[in-house]
């Protein structure tokens, strides 16, 4: 099984308008090697611990688990559902919950 977290950080670094600098600076990087590191994580060189992972989540707007996650479709799912509230969430859970057990 492929690594998803290079993809998933090159895609949402991509979506949320940063470069590969910006973000490492956003993280504390140093400017002059914030770009590298960045790029060693999303070739697959080295991958990020988990705090490093959140705190990149934090920054890109999504939820941890999107980077963690290998079925694309899952991933996609847990980013639209890190942007809306609790009570949404509860409820779309609820009505996975029904279908499911109508199946």
């Amino acid at each position: 099984m492929t690594n998803p977290i290079p993809v998933r950080l090159k895609s949402a670094r991509k979506a949320a308008g940063y470069t590969q600098q910006q973000l490492g600076m956003a993280l504390g990087m140093e400017p002059n090697t914030a770009s590298a590191r960045m790029n060693q994580y999303e070739k697959g060189k080295h991958t990020p611990d988990y705090q490093t992972m959140k705190r990149i989540a934090d920054e890109l707007g999504v939820p941890v688990a999107y980077f963690y996650c290998d079925d694309d479709l899952l991933a996609e799912l847990i980013c639209a559902l890190g942007k809306v509230d609790a009570q949404k969430k509860q409820e779309l859970l609820d009505e996975i919950k029904a279908l499911k057990e109508k199946s």
